[in-house]
């Protein structure tokens, strides 16, 4: 058979609603039609995308990854029947916290000086590739170990680790701090998109408790308030700055990676020269 991009597009709306019932009446078609056409893609690629049940729909784990591909693949198709892509085609940057720390004004200057032909988009997406893996972006500006598959990424530096905690803590009064200081407290745990999990600390020794978060504003909220202390990268005291927060250096934890990512395969042309000048901007 022959895949079209309705195929895709009823994949994308049953993968968000997890029923097939569901996601029929939002398209407005029957239930045995789009059946049918999950059957169909599952037919066509040779894989089950789906686990079925009578009330709940899980994708499977080829089921995520195509979730992934269709939602890149669409992406793209509608930036190039943009009627606005045909004067411009911006390059559009992702990240989820911070960017590329201080050096991001730098960046954006450079760019807007040497190439302002191709206009230069930063945005902020909360999910694991910052819009990436699913066609939002071009590319995506990320910390910590990047797993999804069918990326490139490039290295760009390493940023040592800080507690940032309410200015009245008691671990204010420390010049430094250490993983065993921390063992009594709660940890702000941003379960979208950190770089902190309970495994930076010994098994024997890790903190009393937890408090999970989906994004920076929680995060930074939850710990301004006193409710917890949090991990981050030297880039966040230069970018998210709040009169009740105070920042003190983490001493005995590994840094973090920080990298460019960007799709396998055809993407933006201007993604090689954003490699470079991310590299020129941090060099200097």
């Amino acid at each position: 058979m022959t895949i079209e991009l309705r195929h895709l597009r009823a994949f994308l709306v049953i993968a968000e609603e997890g029923n097939v019932t569901r996601a029929a009446a939002r398209l407005h078609v029957g239930q045995p039609a789009l059946s049918r056409t999950l059957r169909q893609l599952e037919g066509h690629l040779g894989a089950r995308l789906a686990d079925r049940s009578t009330h709940h729909l899980e994708l499977t784990a080829e089921g995520r990854l195509f979730r992934d591909k269709a939602a890149a693949a669409l992406a793209t198709v509608e930036t190039a029947l943009d009627p606005a892509g045909l004067r411009t085609w911006p390059l559009r940057i992702g990240h989820t916290w911070a960017a590329l720390g201080d050096h991001t004004v730098a960046l954006l200057r450079r760019w807007d000086a040497s190439r302002p032909e191709v206009p230069l988009e930063l945005l902020r997406v909360d999910d694991r590739t910052a819009g990436l893996t699913r066609g939002a972006v071009d590319a995506a500006l990320l910390r910590g170990t990047v797993t999804a598959a069918g990326l490139r990424t490039e290295l760009l530096r390493r940023e040592e680790r800080v507690v940032v905690m309410a200015r009245d803590s008691p671990l204010a009064a420390l010049t430094e701090v250490r993983l065993r200081d921390l063992t009594a407290c709660t940890i702000a745990l941003n379960t979208v998109s950190g770089t902190t999990t309970s495994d930076l600390w010994p098994e024997s020794a890790r903190p009393a408790s937890t408090l999970e978060v989906t994004n920076t504003d929680e995060w930074l909220i939850a710990i301004a308030a006193g409710r917890a202390v949090g991990v981050t990268t030297s880039a966040t005291p230069a970018n998210y700055t709040h009169p009740a927060l105070a920042h003190r250096p983490l001493v005995d934890a590994p840094p973090v990676p920080l990298v460019l990512a960007w799709r396998e395969g055809l993407g933006h042309p201007a993604v090689p020269d954003l490699v470079t000048l991310a590299h020129e901007v941090l060099a200097t």
